[in-house]
């Protein structure tokens, strides 16, 4: 097995790993706290962020090290690979850091900042209200193109696996 074997097994474990991540968020934690009331989805959401803000060590290795290994991937397919291997590596790459990281830092980030900053024992129930329609449909639309984007970057990071020499 050569590095550029290697740097793809570890991108497309990491990056299947956050996909499935914002899957279950996509099909399971938003459903489940998207039925209860105003202050109590905003008290979820954000107990569910406060895990991951106080950079719980699994997510933080899966996390960054997705970014690595897909940064590693482009580099590796621009250098050691050609032809169709090749865009296969930076597609793939490209597809996962401006389709789910990118779409992270500056959209779904900010959004979850903003659920943390509210004071929800202070506010009245329309403030509840508008913060979660601020908040909820944008979170969750974004949640599903990262989810969808992350897949694909996924998928095409095993193809390329298949299609190197062994």
């Amino acid at each position: 097995m050569d590095v550029t074997q290697i740097v793809v097994i570890v991108a497309a474990l990491l990056c299947g790993l956050v996909t499935g991540l914002l899957f279950g968020f996509a099909v399971v934690a938003m459903p489940g706290i998207g039925t209860l009331p105003d202050r109590d989805f905003l008290r979820g959401f954000r107990v569910m962020d406060r895990v991951i803000q106080d950079r719980q060590p699994m997510f933080m290795v899966a996390w960054l090290g997705s970014v690595v290994a897909a940064a590693l991937t482009a580099l590796v397919g621009i250098v050691d690979l050609d032809g169709s291997e090749q865009v296969l590596a930076v597609a793939a790459a490209a597809i996962y850091l401006l389709g789910v990281q990118l779409p992270t830092a500056a959209i779904n980030i900010p959004l979850n900042n903003d659920v943390q900053a509210l004071d929800l024992d202070a506010m009245d129930g329309p403030a509840l209200a508008e913060s979660r329609r601020a908040f909820e449909a944008r979170w969750n639309r974004w949640n599903a193109i990262r989810t969808a984007l992350g897949a694909l970057a996924t998928l095409l990071l095993l193809v390329l696996l298949s299609r190197l020499p062994a």
